[in-house]
């Protein structure tokens, strides 16, 4: 989660647990052709000496295809985590984790930032 800064986004973003540090391996959960997008860094975390960048639901990172078209691949672009296996506590108590850890590529146009059809399951 970005502690600084958030893009000008509205509204708060509560704490949540940090489940992606740079390196992750994540699946994309739209159409763009990637399989497996790989984070190279987190937007808005300033760091530590020795700690490793880490990202939540709700972070942009930038990422790389690692399996994909090949189109795609080698080349650095934006994404935005949507799903992650870390538990994180919500206010009411109940704690919110997902089965697997998934990414979408994101396009930005004119300070508006559009994403690729989302497939997600229910």
């Amino acid at each position: 989660m970005s502690k600084r800064g958030r893009g000008g986004t509205a509204g708060n973003k509560f704490r949540m647990s940090l489940g992606l540090p740079v390196a992750a391996t994540v699946n994309c959960a739209d159409n763009t052709g990637a399989k497996n997008l790989y984070i190279i860094s987190v937007k808005g975390i300033k760091g530590r000496l020795n700690r490793l960048p880490s990202a939540c639901v709700g972070d942009m990172v930038m990422a790389t295809v690692k399996k994909g078209k090949p189109d795609l691949r080698k080349k650095v672009m934006p994404a935005v985590i949507v799903r992650q296996r870390k538990p994180w506590r919500r206010k009411d108590g109940v704690y919110m984790y997902f089965e697997g850890m998934y990414a979408c590529q994101v396009l930005k146009i004119s300070n508006a930032i559009i994403f690729h059809s989302i497939m997600l399951e229910s």
